[in-house]
C-alpha cells in the first residue's frame, strides 16, 4: 500500500471530478490521501472531504503565498481547527522567497504561530521552503531551543546541506514527482541515501506530475511511478518502498493510526 502524504483534492484540477480521481487512485493501489490546506477559506471542504471519505485525512494551515491575507491568524483558529479527529497535521506552511507573494515578516511569523500549535497538538508541522533555505534553517533551530516538534519538509528539492541540516532537527523529508526529471540529478543523489526511517513520498497534485505522465494534470495515482522511481534510486523494490514509506507516513503522523 502506498500513501499519498500531500495531495490537494480541493484545487481546480482535481475537485471537479474528486470521486473518479480517488478511485483511480485506489485502483492503483493508494490506499490514503492527506488532503492539504493552503487558506482558511478552504479549511472546511478540505476537513469536509476527509470526513466523508475514510481513507482521506486533513492538514489545516496558511501557505506563504497566502500570509499577507492572514496575517492577524492566531493560534487559536489553528488549535480549533485542529481539534476535529480527521485532521492529522498543520500546514502546509513556511517561507517562500522565490515568488514572494507575501511580506517575508508575515511568513516568518505565521509559520512561527503554525509551529507553537505544532508543539501544542503534537500534530506534524507540513513546511513549504523555497529559496529560503537560511531563514527556514534559522527558524528551526531557534524553535527546537523552545521545545520539539514533529515536522516534515514537503516536495523537497533543496540542497543536500539543508537536508542533512534538518535531518539533524528529526524532520522527514518528503519526496514528489520532481525527484523522476532528467534534470534533477542533484535531488536524486539526495533522495538515495536519505535515512529509511525519514522518507516519504507525495504528488502535491494537482502539480508536478512525474516521469511518464510530464505536462498533464498530476493525480495521487501516478504516485504509484514516483515510487517506483525512488525504489530504483535507492536500490529496493517498489513494494519494500511502499511498506516503508506508508510505516513512515503513520509514524510521523501519529492521529492517523
Amino acid at each position: 500500500m502506498l500513501i499519498d502524504s500531500h495531495c490537494h483534492l480541493e484545487y481546480e484540477g482535481l475537485v471537479e471530478d474528486q470521486k473518479g480521481v480517488l478511485a483511480r487512485a485506489r485502483e492503483a493501489g493508494i490506499g490514503g490521501f492527506l488532503n492539504i490546506s493552503t487558506r482558511r477559506r478552504e479549511w472546511g471542504s478540505v476537513v469536509g472531504t476527509a470526513m466523508r471519505e475514510p481513507d482521506v485525512w486533513a492538514s489545516v494551515g496558511i501557505h506563504p503565498h497566502e500570509a499577507d491575507q492572514h496575517a492577524d491568524l492566531g493560534e487559536g483558529a489553528l488549535l480549533e481547527a485542529a481539534g476535529n479527529p480527521k485532521v492529522i497535521g498543520i500546514g502546509e506552511t513556511g517561507l517562500d522567497y522565490y515568488y514572494d507573494k507575501s511580506d517575508r515578516r508575515i511568513q516568518q511569523s505565521l509559520f512561527r504561530t503554525h509551529i507553537a500549535v505544532s508543539r501544542e497538538t503534537g500534530l506534524p508541522i507540513i513546511i513549504h521552503t523555497r529559496e529560503a533555505e537560511a531563514d527556514t534553517a534559522a527558524i528551526l533551530e531557534d524553535e527546537m531551543g523552545k521545545g520539539a516538534f514533529p515536522a516534515l519538509i514537503h516536495c523537497f528539492t533543496a540542497s543536500a546541506d539543508f537536508a542533512r541540516t534538518v535531518l539533524g532537527f528529526g524532520l522527514s523529508i518528503s519526496l514528489s514527482g520532481i525527484v523522476t526529471f532528467k534534470n534533477a540529478k542533484d535531488l536524486q543523489d539526495i533522495a538515495a541515501n536519505l535515512p529509511e526511517d525519514r522518507v516519504l513520498i507525495e504528488t502535491d497534485s494537482p502539480f508536478l506530475a512525474p516521469v511518464p505522465h510530464r505536462g498533464r494534470k498530476c493525480e495521487p495515482a501516478f504516485i504509484a511511478d514516483t515510487a517506483k522511481f525512488v525504489a530504483g534510486l535507492r536500490g529496493v523494490t517498489p513494494e519494500q518502498l511502499a511498506e516503508t514509506t506508508t510505516r513512515n507516513f503513520f509514524a510521523l503522523f501519529r492521529k492517523a493510526a
